[in-house]
């Protein structure tokens, strides 16, 4: 098979690789899907600058975000059942993050723990928090995150309520997966997928099952996720959750700008320009249309990020030029851990490195770190 040279390949295999209900579980969003899709078209709209004849030679791409140092401002998002695209799939995926110097953000729905990721680990990685119902275990989430070393919290705003994901419902999608011949059909036609998950004990959310009250296997675990997302969250939990963790906090899930006048007054450190990868509000708009308005009001008073979208590092490069001191990627490199496991995140870390460097050249700059709106047409 030829090496992938962009996104759109890895996505291909994945597809090949991965059972239906898995790969459309990274691959959908809300209802219509019509903010999933803005959030990849409205980055065509924005038009680069070509420059000639300038010093393009010692090119770096290294950063920070939130004061840690990053091979390239790219982050990898906090994803959802990451374990079923491949077998221990976080574990894998922070592996290949921690090597190519990126952040690694493990989700509160992940298939591995949070003490599996830390266990294949030597640097620290981001932990992403869902708040619950329930308190206890929210505490006790954000203290695991803290034993393990986690050098910042993540925290979702955006879905105190679940979206509709018509392709989910469709699919009958569950983890582990349900054995109807619907489900044993897709796994079969998958016979590399299901030789790996048989090769691991990791097939249901790691964070949950044994740490939550009464959530003893897949029946009670069904139930529990039903009534626990919390419909009340308000900004004074973020308070307690700040003083709580008491380390680098991020508020993913802003794509409004009184929500962004809210957020840089909550002594976070950073926001994420987010709608959640079009699986929340679907009609809503892309998140790098809201992008520069939120960074032109609040740009100086909080650190912003941005997801949504990216499928290459002209991506990437745009929303740097357009404000974002980093970003992050969920489905390009969902695509690549599909597609080949470790190596296929490498392989996605690698095609958006190569996509923003030789872009990053040719608009004339040598370093990431001076790229801003001069590089737009």
């Amino acid at each position: 098979m030829s090496k992938p040279l962009e996104i759109a390949d890895l996505k291909k295999q994945a597809k090949k690789r991965v059972p239906k209900m898995f790969f459309d579980y990274a691959d959908s969003g809300a209802w219509t899907e019509s903010t999933y899709r803005a959030n990849e078209d409205d980055f065509a709209k924005i038009k680069l600058r070509q420059r000639v004849l300038v010093d393009m030679s010692d090119r770096s791409l290294e950063s920070e975000m939130i004061g840690q140092k990053v091979a390239m401002p790219v982050a990898l998002s906090p994803t959802g059942l990451t374990g079923m695209q491949h077998a221990d799939g976080e574990m894998l995926a922070a592996q290949a993050a921690e090597e190519f110097g990126v952040p690694f953000t493990l989700s509160t729905m992940s298939i591995c723990s949070i003490e599996d990721v830390a266990s294949v680990t030597k640097k620290p990685f981001w932990f992403q928090l869902y708040v619950m119902n329930d308190r206890d275990f929210v505490y006790n989430l954000i203290d695991r995150a803290k034993a393990a070393k986690c050098s910042a919290l993540v925290l979702t705003l955006d879905l105190q309520i679940l979206g509709q994901r018509h392709k989910d419902i469709r699919n009958g999608l569950s983890a582990p997966p349900k054995f109807t011949p619907k489900h044993i059909w897709q796994m079969a036609t998958r016979p590399a997928w299901c030789l790996g998950m048989l090769g691991t004990q990791r097939r249901t959310f790691g964070n949950i099952v044994g740490h939550a009250k009464s959530v003893t296997d897949l029946k009670s675990l069904s139930a529990w996720t039903t009534e626990q997302f919390d419909p009340r969250l308000s900004w004074k939990d973020v308070e307690w959750i700040k003083e709580r963790w008491g380390g680098k906090l991020i508020l993913k899930g802003i794509l409004d700008e009184e929500d962004a006048r809210a957020a840089a007054g909550s002594g976070a450190d950073a926001i994420i320009v987010s709608n959640h990868g079009g699986r929340q509000l679907d009609g809503a708009h892309s998140s790098i249309a809201m992008l520069p308005k939120i960074v032109e009001a609040f740009g100086d008073k909080i650190e912003v990020h941005m997801d949504g979208g990216i499928r290459s590092g002209q991506d990437v490069l745009k929303a740097l030029a357009l404000g974002a001191k980093g970003t992050y990627i969920g489905r390009p490199f969902l695509y690549g851990l599909g597609a080949g496991g470790k190596q296929g995140v490498t392989t996605a870390l690698e095609i958006i490195a190569k996509e923003m460097d030789i872009t990053m050249a040719l608009c004339g700059k040598r370093r990431i770190v001076d790229v801003g709106p001069d590089i737009l047409a």
